[in-house]
């Protein structure tokens, strides 16, 4: 009984003591020198993660493109004057803010991700349609600026409606569906044969 005793306290040291020491071997503030091993992924900021389509690089690039084009396109508008200046400034902003949704939503790959570019292309063309009507006077441009905020307001819905169809099918996907063959009749079937 004695030994039994002594056993389970040796035990019970040795594992205590590796309790304690378990932190200090996993610290991760000291540098090592091992180089990663064959086949492993080092996680980078250039990674392509299971959710995004395009490395950081690549975005950054991307993205880097645009905004020259947007600067390039607002420089021809320099040499116009008055409403026509602002709506090409408009169109340059609605061009940049539409590539810069839609690069958006490739470089993040996720369903919010192309659910907030078209809204973003939608607000960037209710300021453009907006600008179009500063042009006409009265009625007219009171009757372009409710169609051009009833055009965004149709473009919101029908990107809200798309996203809960996306949302619905990919949940009616995901979860397995089982279905029963329909169950036999137990009515013997009507008699076509003509009666005598």
């Amino acid at each position: 009984m004695r030994m039994k005793a002594l056993y389970v306290a040796l035990s019970g040291a040795i594992l205590l003591s590796a309790a304690t020491l378990c932190p200090a071997a996993t610290d991760t503030t000291t540098t090592t020198t091992a180089k990663p091993k064959e086949g492993v992924v080092a996680k980078t900021k250039d990674a392509v993660t299971p959710d995004r389509t395009m490395p950081h690089a690549d975005y950054k690039a991307e993205k880097d493109r645009i905004e020259s084009d947007y600067k390039a396109a607002n420089a021809k508008c320099k040499d116009m004057k008055g409403n026509e200046k602002d709506i090409c400034h408009k169109e340059a902003k609605l061009d940049e803010k539409s590539k810069k949704a839609d690069l958006e939503a490739k470089y993040k790959g996720t369903e919010k991700a192309q659910y907030d570019a078209q809204i973003a292309k939608a607000k960037a063309k209710l300021d453009l349609d907006q600008e179009k009507c500063e042009s006409m006077k009265g009625a007219e441009k009171s009757a372009c600026k409710k169609q051009a905020k009833a055009d965004e307001e149709k473009t919101i819905a029908d990107a809200k409606a798309n996203r809960k169809q996306v949302a619905s099918t990919s949940s009616t996907t995901s979860a397995p569906t089982t279905s029963a063959p329909p169950p036999a009749s137990t009515t013997p079937p009507a008699n076509t044969a003509p009666k005598k």
